[in-house]
């Protein structure tokens, strides 16, 4: 059997019973460790799970799936998620995978950021399109999550933003070379969202697009960015995009 557990927001504890019961008797047990990250690391799941862990990483999850769904038609196998297990379309591939080879599976919810953004006050009915801001490169600057915001603004509805996360990635460089050198593990913060946001403002306006609704897609954008431990993050999240909405304005964007 696969089990898909996910593992909820916070640390170790966040895990439900059912999925440590689960884990604590499987064979073998991966930690899916690129699309999201918790509060603690590796070795204190481990501790409290009474179970050692094996990392999948991007390249072991999307290239290297057998490895992973090996021998599981006759022993238990556990893919722990971040979240809730179908956060991610990798994680649905997963499955696929283990239907087509015959394996039975077994998918183990728990809160997602999907569902936990609720605690900043916004009704989970009245959300759009959850929209991905990803870190840009000196040739690549994708605007498509601000006009994902823009139209779900449009249509009165709020706006989840997930940040982008860097884990053992390789340069464009060392890909096409096919060497195993992998970058520095990067995070994005909401500061440097926010500095791509302003950024695609200041280009649609000297494209003489009417940017009449930026300051409420950024306040949303900063919505989405809390912490369980120290909720005081989000004061500071909407007092920073208040403060470069601003400052925006006051450096020739003109007033929004």
């Amino acid at each position: 059997m696969l089990y898909l557990v996910g593992l909820g927001l916070g640390d170790a504890k966040d895990i439900t019973v059912k999925g440590l019961e689960v884990v604590r008797r499987c064979h073998r047990v991966y930690l899916e460790a690129y699309t999201s990250v918790l509060t603690v690391g590796k070795e204190a799941l481990e501790e409290f799970y009474g179970k050692e862990l094996l990392l999948a990483d991007r390249e072991t999850v999307e290239q290297e799936a057998d490895s992973i769904l090996k021998d599981a038609d006759v022993c238990d196998v556990a893919f722990l998620v971040v979240g809730d297990p179908f956060g991610a379309t990798t994680h649905c591939d997963l499955v696929l995978r283990a239907v087509q080879l015959g394996i039975p599976y077994q998918v183990i919810h728990n809160a997602s950021i999907m569902n936990a953004v609720g605690c900043c006050g916004l009704q989970l009915y009245n959300f759009g399109e959850t929209v991905s801001v990803v870190f840009w490169t000196d040739t690549w600057k994708p605007e498509s999550f601000f006009d994902k915001i823009t139209k779900n603004r449009q249509n009165g509805m709020h706006t989840l933003c997930l940040l982008d996360i860097k884990v053992k990635e390789q340069s464009l460089e060392n890909l096409m070379r096919g060497r195993k050198i992998y970058e520095p593990p990067r995070y994005m913060s909401v500061n440097q969202a926010a500095e791509q946001l302003l950024d695609i403002i200041q280009n649609r306006r000297l494209q003489g697009e009417e940017p009449g609704t930026i300051i409420i897609a950024m306040l949303l954008f900063a919505a989405s960015q809390f912490s369980f431990s120290d909720e005081s993050l989000n004061s500071t999240a909407f007092l920073f995009i208040l403060a470069a909405c601003w400052s925006a304005a006051e450096d020739g964007f003109g007033r929004v």
